[in-house]
């Protein structure tokens, strides 16, 4: 054997010698999180964990495995913001045995060829997919020396968001891949799971909730409270108004076979928008899909100032009317004509003018109130989904001698929003209690750590069982927590709620289901661009 050779393979183990014990001993794994982690160190792994229980520990261990069994080898760790990027390199770096120049944070605003050279220096490094998929197409990446993937928020893998483009190419160019997919809660129906799966390659699923054995010991108590509230018979007048009208354009497209129901969601009706738009583009019968178009999206619109009336206020549908006014759009202008819609606006204007707010306005502060009253250090978070209804909730409550601020996205071209920076400093003034009150969009519901967290409120319900399970997430990670529910009687706030709490037990089954078949599932890698995930009927 050569000089070279041995001097080359005694590099090799020294390297790998040093880099043996990358964990420090302060880092202390759960059993469950060894037992999820002891799969996703040997196939494509779906990781499906309640917020707070540990998401990033099993991924560290991954990570600490293939840096042990590659030691020459590199992690990429993609998050879907920046913050979460942010969060996940300090998490690393606490816990990690290596040179604070091993832990690379990359975003667009740091020029080309500087991500370049960090690329050559960095072990572990954290991106968005946008910033990764950018550079791989433009050639200043590759991955073939990267020994893990890392897929944090793996919900979104659907669809044309850059998880499934980049997953792809990691297999096809690196010479040892691994795919780890972290998410609190993958969707309610198996189409949107097996697509995730299929995107990611996956050959395994793991799952825990709160209540498998193995994790009860270290869930936080979560109180639950439904507070109802009714609306006033102004409202109501409005609302039979707007339901009436709604009702029938939906009428009109059931009695012409577009609609099997009366009670269409918005999600199908917004299908049905784009079905029709194909269909009329493809030269069918111009006459009949043009008044469908027509029917559907005032169905849409009509839809919308309903959800407004219910959820948000009169200010809110004051605006929305407001807007329809004054557009020259065939549909609008038909809406306008339509006598109980004028009606309602009159009313609307009317309630506008003595300044009536959401009851949910009224109760919201009394409940706060309540709870700062018995802890003046409480720190609480409120869910809303829109940004003019976040900024009166903060407005609100700031008139009420409440400390608050919002947390929303960053800057739209109407001028709101916040900077990812200052997003940051909002959550760390948070966390160091300069506010009781965070008032926040979606952006809340994601990732984030917000470990102080007492209280989260739903202002608003969502139908959707992912964004229900994450808002859910931000309490009871370290210390015992409440979530309170503000619904409406009687409307689209009770069937929202109640919609996502059964899309999540349906989740649950088809994972567990999943997890429970993983013997019969094929573990054998396949050639790039083929599916991976080999589904059982």
């Amino acid at each position: 054997m050569g000089a070279d050779l041995k001097e080359d393979i005694n590099q090799t183990i020294q390297k790998s010698t040093r880099e043996n014990k990358l964990l420090m001993e302060i880092f202390q794994p759960r059993e469950y999180q060894k037992t999820v982690a002891e799969t996703a160190t040997k196939k494509n792994t779906l990781v499906v964990l309640p917020t707070g229980t540990g998401k990033t520990y099993v991924a560290m261990l991954v990570v600490a495995n293939r840096l042990e069994k590659y030691p020459g080898s590199k992690v990429l760790i993609l998050a879907p913001t920046r913050p979460l990027v942010n969060q996940h390199r300090e998490t690393f770096m606490k816990y990690f045995n290596l040179e604070q120049e091993s832990f690379i944070t990359l975003t667009g605003k740091i020029s080309p060829p500087k991500r370049v050279n960090m690329y050559g220096k960095g072990k572990i490094i954290f991106a968005t997919p946008q910033l990764i998929k950018f550079d791989i197409e433009a050639g200043r990446l590759r991955l073939d020396n990267y020994s893990c993937l890392i897929v944090d928020e793996c919900h979104r893998s659907i669809r044309r968001y850059p998880y499934p483009w980049v997953a792809q190419r990691y297999v096809e160019q690196s010479k040892f891949p691994l795919i780890l997919g972290l998410t609190a809660s993958p969707g309610g129906k198996y189409e949107k799971i097996k697509e995730i799966c299929q995107n990611l390659l996956i050959e395994a699923v793991e799952i825990r909730t709160e209540k498998d054995e193995d994790v009860l010991p270290y869930v936080q108590p979560i109180k639950r409270e439904w507070i109802y509230v009714e609306l006033p018979e102004e409202f109501k007048k409005v609302k039979i108004l707007i339901e009436e009208s709604l009702k029938e354009n939906i009428v009109w497209l059931r009695e012409r076979h577009y609609l099997q129901t009366l009670k269409p969601s918005k999600t199908l009706l917004l299908k049905l928008q784009k079905e029709i738009a194909s269909r009329y583009m493809q030269g069918g019968k111009k006459y009949s899909l043009f008044w469908a178009m027509m029917k559907t999206i005032e169905a849409i619109k009509l839809d919308h100032a309903l959800e407004l009336l219910e959820t948000q206020g009169i200010t809110s549908l004051y605006d929305y009317f407001k807007k329809i006014e004054g557009s020259k759009k065939m549909a609008d202008k038909r809406i306008m004509k339509d006598p109980r819609v004028r009606e309602s606006i009159s009313i609307v204007n009317r309630l506008e003018e003595m300044k009536v707010e959401h009851p949910k306005i009224e109760k919201l502060v009394h409940v706060i109130k309540d709870i700062i009253h018995k802890d003046p250090s409480a720190r609480v978070i409120v869910f809303a989904n829109y940004r003019d209804t976040i900024n009166k909730i903060n407005k609100t409550l700031l008139e009420n001698e409440i400390s608050s601020e919002i947390l929303i996205g960053q800057t739209l071209k109407d001028g709101m929003g916040l900077t990812q920076q200052q997003q940051i400093e909002t959550l760390r003034k948070f966390a160091d209690t300069k506010f009781n009150i965070l008032v926040c969009s979606s952006i809340g519901e994601e990732g984030l750590d917000l470990v102080a967290t007492n209280v989260a409120i739903f202002y608003d319900a969502v139908p959707s069982e992912i964004r229900a399970i994450q808002r859910r997430g931000r309490v009871g990670r370290q210390t015992p927590g409440k979530i309170i529910f503000l619904l409406v009687k009687d409307t689209r706030d009770e069937a929202y709620h109640w919609s996502a709490f059964h899309k999540e037990r349906k989740m649950k089954g088809i994972l567990y289901d999943m997890q429970e078949k993983g013997m019969k599932i094929k573990s054998k890698r396949i050639k790039p661009h083929k599916t991976l995930f080999d589904w059982v009927t």
